[in-house]
């Protein structure tokens, strides 16, 4: 918990409660032992076992493979689509200054994502 400076905005009644936190703020509070107590009745926090990533990473990999071998001309007709798709397109000048636009926005729009304040 952070307590700031008094603000020339703030009111008598938060500069009074902010004066009196910094009092005492290094003040030792004896409760006989009852701070303890309550921590150690308190439930621990759940935690997911150390298998669950893997099994599930493991279930998404079977789901794929079994896709792809149930579907085989759908996948091979996806995948010779795309190929066509990248090798028959000419590539413009105005082409690549898109492709770069577009990763320029993406690369900005993840760094002020990462550099917010929350």
């Amino acid at each position: 918990m952070q307590i700031h400076e008094p603000h020339d905005s703030d009111d008598w009644l938060e500069h009074a409660l902010r004066s009196d936190a910094s009092e005492h703020r290094t003040s030792y509070l004896a409760d006989q032992g009852f701070t303890e107590r309550v921590m150690a009745q308190l439930p621990r926090p759940a935690t997911l076992p150390a298998w669950r990533r893997p099994a599930i990473a493991a279930l998404w990999l079977i789901a794929a493979v079994a896709g792809i071998i149930a579907l085989p001309g759908l996948f091979d007709d996806a995948f010779r689509a795309a190929v066509a798709l990248l090798l028959r397109h000419r590539v413009s000048l105005f082409d690549l200054a898109m492709a770069f636009l577009l990763l320029g926005a993406a690369a900005w729009s993840g760094l002020i994502y990462a550099m917010r304040g929350d």
